[in-house]
């Protein structure tokens, strides 16, 4: 969470916004993520990226149009999100499943 939105994610507002759009999108779909369609969702995503200049506009920050309820592996797959940017395996394994050498086999 980037410092200039972090009063906003703990805000009354959003708190209230956020329950009642899991709560809406599980009257929809039982709360699946609405990219895969396969998994829970798991947190509320702001289409739009909050930035400094739109943090205080309520059409971004608390507007259902712009939420989507995703999964982890979902959310942390959106370009503005670094977590998944590497997709090379970290760790390796043998025709037995047991980790080997961080080099490629």
């Amino acid at each position: 969470m980037k410092d200039f939105a972090k009063s906003f994610y703990k805000s009354a507002k959003w708190l209230k916004c956020r329950a009642a759009y899991i709560k809406y999108r599980v009257m929809i779909d039982g709360g699946y993520c609405e990219v895969c369609h396969e998994r829970l969702g798991y947190i509320v995503h702001h289409k739009e990226p909050l930035t400094p200049d739109n943090i205080n506009d309520e059409t971004i920050t608390l507007s259902f149009d712009n939420l989507r309820y995703d999964c982890k592996d979902c959310h942390d797959r959106e370009d503005v999100h670094p977590f998944i940017k590497d997709k090379k395996l970290k760790c390796w394994f043998d025709e037995n499943g047991n980790p080997i050498a961080d080099v490629e086999p």
